[in-house]
């Protein structure tokens, strides 16, 4: 039996970036072969960045306060090989995401998701994980 892959939700406090990541969680948990956890920045430790196989980022803000250790972590980890996607309803925000994941090599595996746009969550999620 092959052992499940870890997907990470990272987000700031927000309702908004809270929501899609919930709605992320709600459209792979029929996906029996990934394990999900969903997990605010300002309770994040490295130690969950390093047993993730897969990400999801997602914030309304550029540069929340929440996000100053994970965004250190990922200036100086390399996370090749593993797949990523960013997401909020600013594009402001969504830029500063793109940023921050590029220096630690992980794979943008779809065009960052703007929540605001027509775009289907979950059809978005189903493309990062591949």
């Amino acid at each position: 039996m092959s052992e499940k892959k870890s997907i990470l939700i990272i987000t700031d406090e927000s309702e908004k970036s809270g929501n899609a990541a919930k709605q992320i969680a709600s459209s792979l948990d029929s996906l029996k072969s990934y394990k999900v956890l969903i997990k605010a920045a300002s309770g994040f430790v490295g130690t969950d960045l390093l047993a993730a196989d897969i990400l999801f980022i997602g914030c309304e803000e550029p540069s929340p306060l929440s996000f100053t250790y994970l965004e250190e972590m990922l200036l100086h980890i390399n996370l090749a090989g593993r797949s990523c996607g960013v997401f909020s309803s600013s594009a402001k925000a969504v830029k500063y995401l793109s940023k921050i994941v590029k220096d630690s090599d992980i794979s943008l595996k779809a065009e960052p998701f703007l929540a605001d746009s027509s775009a289907d969550i979950s059809e978005w999620a189903s493309r990062v994980i591949g």
